[in-house]
């Protein structure tokens, strides 16, 4: 849009001057001769000599919100559900209760595998004793060999079985823990895929819990803007010092609708069928604002393209030849020159060729510039968004003053009463 300020104004400046005309008839005639007997002042305008600039990007990249942290719940024992501890939409924090599954079931359970291991653990203590008391009898050749072996055999096959019992109690202490389902993450619990009452067996999926805050986004580079990014921290710094910033559509707008966050993955190879590279952003959502599934577009801050030759997008007209800014000569006129473009990065054109550092060239409103004419170049500040909003501000009085000059010049077209029957 910027590029085509200077041809709106043009067509404004030469609407005017056609009402001007009109409105004022034959006094007109004369004031371009007395004009042309005048030198023209040179026009003022802001120049820069050329020099290479890292030029900050302001660009974004479309993504899908998600949350890797997302879990769905799952029962672990079998029984019927007896209670529900959550509201559907509610937020829970990690290790709250959510379901109970029959806990007296298991109970029961673990009850009986506690009296198996001191019933096993109580053989066992007296397989012991036999066992120390053939030693002694052994000692004294009163009992045989064969006997104090079987005696031994017996304490290690009591062993064993106070192992196996007090496994058996570990694995009913578990399925006790499971029969009451808590949250392993914190996150906004959904619905409830099971109602209270109804059977469930190992494998049932009960609920899904969504963790909010943070959230992860993961959008694609263009290689280009990921070797630039590379570049920058290559040069210090690490991944989570670039910032960037969340833009949700559809949230009110303003700064309001935008979430920071930073950078945390940068990925290592180019996707050869798409030309990206794979990377990551992990934005704070403490009050659960956006939730993930949005359709989102991410914009890294601190994205640089270095090395380059840019000047405001203000600058840049269309010529014959194509693209073209207008540059100054020795005797400070303006002159034409085609450039070929590259990206746009805010309020700035980069220029891939065309022009060389040390060219002067006219970075102001083009509007009114031809070639030959006489500069009076204004040194320019370097903040390319104020020349463009400038010359937004310019266009819009222009415009403004041009619709007030044909609803004059109608008014003057139109006959006075009387007139027409005088006529």
């Amino acid at each position: 849009m910027m590029k085509m300020i200077h041809s709106h104004r043009a067509s404004l400046v030469t609407l005017l001057a056609a009402l001007a005309l009109a409105a004022c008839g034959q006094e007109q005639s004369e004031a371009p001769q007395q004009g042309a007997q005048q030198e023209t002042p040179p026009h003022k305008v802001e120049v820069v000599e050329m020099a290479r600039q890292d030029i900050p990007l302001d660009k974004s990249y479309p993504s899908l919100l998600r949350s890797d942290d997302e879990v769905t719940l799952v029962a672990r024992v079998n029984g019927f559900l007896e209670e529900r501890h959550f509201e559907p939409g509610q937020l829970v924090e990690e290790g709250d209760n959510l379901y109970t599954i029959e806990p007296d079931l298991y109970q029961a359970t673990v009850n009986q595998r506690e009296a198996d291991l001191q019933s096993a653990r109580a053989e066992l203590s007296r397989a012991q004793r036999d066992a120390q008391r053939f030693e002694q009898l052994l000692s004294q050749n009163s009992v045989s060999r064969q006997q104090y072996d079987q005696a031994l055999a017996d304490q290690r096959v009591a062993q064993a079985s106070v192992a196996q019992a007090e496994a058996a109690l570990t694995s009913a202490n578990l399925d006790l823990g499971y029969s009451q389902v808590t949250a392993p993450v914190s996150g906004m619990i959904g619905l409830s895929q099971v109602n209270v009452g109804n059977l469930v067996t190992s494998g049932t999926e009960l609920a899904t819990i969504t963790p909010l805050d943070p959230l992860e986004v993961r959008f694609q580079l263009p290689q280009r803007d990921a070797f630039e990014l590379r570049q920058q921290l290559s040069e210090g710094g690490e991944t989570s010092d670039i910032r960037a910033r969340l833009s949700i559509p559809g949230v009110s707008g303003g700064s309001d609708s935008e979430l920071e966050g930073h950078l945390d993955f940068l990925g290592s190879r180019v996707d050869s069928g798409t030309s990206t590279v794979q990377a990551s952003a992990t934005f704070e959502n403490p009050d659960a604002s956006v939730l993930p599934g949005q359709f989102v577009r991410v914009r890294i801050e601190g994205l640089k393209r270095f090395d380059v030759l840019a000047v405001p997008e203000i600058a840049v007209t269309q010529g014959l030849m194509g693209p073209q800014v207008y540059v100054l000569d020795e005797e400070n006129k303006a002159r034409e020159q085609t450039i070929s473009l590259g990206e746009v990065a805010g309020p700035w054109q980069l220029i891939r060729e065309g022009i060389e550092p040390g060219d002067r060239v006219i970075v102001g409103d083009p509007a009114g510039l031809e070639p030959g004419m006489a500069i009076d170049p204004q040194p320019f500040d370097g903040n390319a968004g104020a020349v463009v909003e400038e010359a937004e501000q310019e266009e819009a009085q222009e415009e403004q003053e041009a619709a007030q000059a044909m609803e004059e010049g109608a008014a003057d077209s139109q006959p006075a009463e009387g007139e027409e029957g005088a006529q």
